[in-house]
């Protein structure tokens, strides 16, 4: 399984940072040159390899972590996303639920990733929290994942364990998606929520 983050901003880094912290390899990209950003990539760790945004998405599992309205951008890298789960971590704040065509953030966003399987999750915390070890007072920081497709949820849930999250599956988009979303002027309920597990 192969992995990679479009953004490498501070959402981005701060992904990047569970990846290093677990010695997992992820690609990283943004729209320009990887030499651009190749020393911020190697002082995260040795498994953050700067890559083109055409080579980055080729990887199985990516997140998408540009901002809201650059999606549409990293959508034409590839005719058709068959086969790839996208995670959105992306927020609609301040794009109006017009513009959206009322849905929700995430469902908007899959359609332009023809043929994806797309699971909304981290990002409910801010880059400083989510960048942090996820191991807390001896119990595991949360992440919440939403996706029409259960299988695709499943194996990202598979992943946040992999980096040292508990995964919450939220369901749907339109149920639990809407707990994770900004847009428009508002915030959904569990956003900014920093969340602990507890096992036993």
């Amino acid at each position: 399984m192969s992995y990679a983050i479009i953004g490498f901003g501070n959402i981005g880094q701060a992904l990047a940072r569970a990846f290093a912290r677990n010695g997992i390899e992820v690609s990283v990209a943004t729209t320009h040159d990887p030499a651009s950003f190749a020393s911020k990539a190697a002082a995260i760790g040795p498994t953050i390899l700067p890559k083109k945004l055409a080579e980055a998405v080729k990887a199985d599992i990516i997140f998408l972590a540009v901002r809201f309205e650059q999606h549409l951008d990293v959508a034409k890298a590839l005719p058709t996303w068959q086969g790839k789960t996208i995670i959105d971590v992306t927020n609609a704040y301040g794009v109006s639920p017009e513009k959206l065509g009322g849905q929700p953030s995430s469902r908007f966003v899959s359609q332009a990733f023809t043929g994806s399987r797309l699971v909304k999750g981290f990002n409910h915390l801010v880059a400083a929290v989510l960048a942090q070890d996820p191991a807390v007072h001896g119990g595991r920081r949360v992440v919440f994942l939403a996706s029409d497709d259960e299988d695709a949820a499943t194996e990202v849930a598979g992943l946040a364990e992999k980096l040292g999250f508990a995964p919450v599956k939220l369901g749907g988009l339109s149920g639990g998606g809407l707990l994770v979303q900004g847009r428009g002027n508002s915030w959904g309920h569990l956003i900014f929520k920093d969340l602990v597990k507890f096992d036993g």
